[in-house]
């Protein structure tokens, strides 16, 4: 009952000072193997005992539930939470809890570099350049342009302020839009199709669809322009990888970026492997600040239901 289970790949492989207020607190920690994602068996095997876990994107199913005896509360060090059985974890009265809006900079921040990044081809001109092979692709000045953001949360609020002060118009799409977030200039709600229609650039910062069912898929895609850049920083179920590799070697789509995949690391790089395709191992709120930030609030959230 005095343990908790700490899984997230940034803090086992580094730790951090915030852990020691659970230590301060009375708790034993529990790590999965450093810097790795903690498959079901290893997570069985771990969770007797625990009544905390600070937790990160790996799957948590109800076998996990069943095996725990005496878990109290998952906490989250980040906002998603469709890794986790939520039903299992209801029937076993285990509290959710997330870190809301603790890495949404350090992700608004990576999907504009990633756009820029597109923009401009910059890792293509790094690759050839160091292999050394002199080639050049011209790029496209994003000032004027209009970025499409699917998902008006905390990180998509985020990513469209930095965008407007680039000079970018912002469409922005939610299921639940909230009319408070109206920036001075330069942002509207559109509905999707509007937002696949009409933008240059689209970001996608929602959660994952019932069923996982894909969002961006050959009907999506052809409702876009053509040239159209893509980028992926919440959850790879959202694209269909295999619509839109055929966009890209069609060239209706000109570039996607991709910081999330169906398996972690992906066992199928058919995208990955693309020249026109920027790939990143989930990256976005691995930042010192955002790191810093999630474990403060996953810690405090622990204590509170624990005590």
């Amino acid at each position: 009952m005095n343990k908790i289970l700490i899984t997230p790949r940034s803090l086992t492989k580094a730790g951090h000072p915030a852990l020691k207020r659970l230590n301060e607190a009375g708790f034993g920690l529990v790590f999965c193997s450093p810097g790795q994602s903690p498959g079901v068996q290893e997570l069985t095997g771990l969770i007797p005992g625990c009544a905390g876990w600070l937790a990160g994107v790996e799957t948590i199913p109800s076998a996990v539930f069943d095996a725990a005896d005496c878990l109290r509360v998952i906490s989250r060090n980040g906002t998603g939470i469709d890794n986790i059985d939520l039903a299992a974890a209801q029937a076993h009265n285990v509290a959710i809890c997330r870190a809301e809006g603790a890495n949404a900079r350090g992700v608004a921040e990576l999907a504009i570099a990633l756009i820029m990044s597109l923009a401009r081809s910059i890792p293509f001109h790094d690759a050839a350049l160091k292999r050394e092979v002199w080639d050049r692709r011209i790029g496209v000045e994003i000032r004027g342009r209009t970025l499409g953001v699917i998902g008006c949360g905390k990180i998509g609020r985020e990513a469209a302020r930095l965008a407007i002060l680039l000079g970018m118009k912002v469409l922005g799409y939610d299921i639940a839009a909230d009319p408070a977030f109206i920036p001075p200039t330069d942002f509207m709600y559109a509905d999707l199709d509007r937002l696949l229609s009409e933008s240059d650039v689209i970001t996608l910062h929602c959660a994952a669809q019932a069923g996982n069912r894909p969002l961006i898929d050959r009907n999506a895609i052809g409702k876009m322009k053509t040239g159209v850049y893509i980028i992926n920083t919440a959850r790879a179920s959202l694209l269909n990888e295999h619509d839109v590799l055929e966009g890209l070697v069609s060239g209706k789509i000109a570039g996607v970026a991709a910081d999330v995949h169906m398996k972690e690391p992906p066992d199928d790089y058919s995208l990955v492997k693309h020249d026109r395709v920027i790939a990143l191992p989930h990256l976005g709120g691995y930042s010192h600040e955002s790191v810093a930030r999630a474990t403060e609030e996953a810690v405090d959230n622990l204590l509170r239901v624990l005590r």
